[in-house]
């Protein structure tokens, strides 16, 4: 025990030290132990001991001599999005509840291995939100059991756990369960309650208790897929990804792009990703540079070979996007990263409005001051780009810089 609460201790000051959500152990009612990794992107404990799960009620039953533990939340969203009120509105609530053993409901099953409870709902339909709100947590959370762990999934999206079957195989070797369609009491020794997540999207920060990281995540993605490159290699001309997009913030100069990059060196392809995971995977692959807007499709660079380029053109507006969603990942992949500011007279939003409207001269406080949804409106739903392209050269061939490097 005093070990153990050294151990505990140390944790705590490197977490302070790091800046980041910090773990605490409570001992409860002499029968077992609550780890909270809370942070201000996920609420996620850990319940070890004698835990049940009322599938009807969406309850979770923790056996404890003690009515009152401390510090055990009433509620639980399991989604590690919690600064998002749009995607936890549609979040099915846990309750959490201490209770006597001899209160608690009855078991109808009681698995030896541990569980996980966590969400496919919120915004996990679109492709980035897959891997940065469910699969990179889920893998940073659930690695540790070497498989030998349930997988207990609300808001169940079959699309979703269908796609990804071979990595969520990968993690674990049980058949999924989708509790809202469970009408029984499931009982366990240890469950964790919501998905461990990191500061940064696509990111898993290194802790003292784990090597865990994002190249970990992209080292198993290579496994999963039997993606044959793991790092780039030498080439007479680099094989370039420009990613196409059809609706909104299109690059309407993208055939110029191509025919600027095969001048400077490059072996050039538009290509639209379907919606086969494994096929889009081994394509991404095969290349050493990606280029995109700024938008979801960039999530593929966690195909892309290590070493490899990614650049992300990033319309007026959505800098600050742009680097939450996608600046900080390359490098925790091992990948070279170059950003391309659009400037305005390279954004259809040029001449829409007044000279000195806010959405040109401040887009931060436009955005403050109108609220997401209107800022989504002008600046990612409503915005195209054309490349000044001897400008956009530079970029390029920064990039061959990199890869020669």
């Amino acid at each position: 025990m005093g070990s153990e609460k050294m151990k505990v201790r140390s944790y705590r000051w490197q977490q302070q030290k790091k800046k980041l959500a910090f773990t605490t152990i409570i001992y409860y009612g002499g029968e077992g132990r609550v780890f909270n990794f809370s942070n201000s992107r996920s609420d996620a404990y850990e319940f070890k001991g004698d835990v049940r799960i009322d599938s009807s009620t969406t309850t979770i039953f923790i056996a404890s001599t003690n009515h009152h533990p401390i510090n055990i939340p009433h509620t639980i969203k399991p989604h590690p999005r919690k600064f998002d009120a749009d995607a936890m509105n549609t979040i099915t609530a846990f309750q959490i509840k201490a209770a006597p053993p001899e209160h608690l409901p009855d078991c109808t099953q009681t698995l030896d291995a541990p569980a996980i409870l966590f969400s496919t709902g919120g915004h996990a339909g679109n492709h980035f939100h897959r891997f940065t709100d469910v699969l990179i947590p889920l893998f940073a959370t659930s690695l540790r059991f070497n498989r030998d762990v349930v997988f207990l999934v609300t808001n169940h999206d079959s699309r979703i756990t269908s796609q990804h079957r071979k990595t969520l195989e990968i993690l674990s070797r049980y058949e999924l369960v989708d509790v809202d369609r469970e009408n029984q009491t499931l009982c366990f020794t240890n469950m964790i309650v919501g998905l461990i997540a990191h500061e940064h999207d696509l990111s898993i920060d290194p802790s003292p208790f784990s090597t865990f990281s994002t190249r970990n995540f992209t080292r198993l993605l290579r496994s999963v897929y039997s993606l044959e490159r793991d790092s780039v290699g030498d080439h007479y001309r680099p094989r370039m990804l420009v990613i196409p997009r059809t609706r909104n913030r299109r690059l309407t100069n993208e055939v110029e792009v191509v025919e600027l990059a095969r001048r400077l060196g490059f072996d050039p392809l538009v290509h639209k990703m379907d919606h086969h995971l494994e096929s889009a995977a081994k394509i991404i692959n095969t290349f050493d540079v990606m280029v995109g807007v700024h938008g979801a499709a960039l999530t593929n660079m966690l195909f892309l070979p290590e070493n490899a380029v990614v650049i992300q053109i990033t319309p007026v507006g959505l800098h600050n996007f742009a680097r939450t969603c996608f600046g900080r990942a390359p490098e925790e992949m091992k990948l070279k990263y170059l950003e391309y500011k659009v400037r305005l007279n390279e954004s259809s939003l040029f001449g829409k409005y007044p000279d000195h409207s806010l959405i040109y001269t401040n887009p931060v406080q436009y955005c403050h001051k109108r609220g997401f949804q209107v800022c989504k409106n002008v600046y990612i739903d409503n915005q195209d780009v054309n490349l000044d392209l001897p400008r956009f050269r530079h970029t390029l061939l920064k990039a061959l810089d990199l890869l020669n490097a």
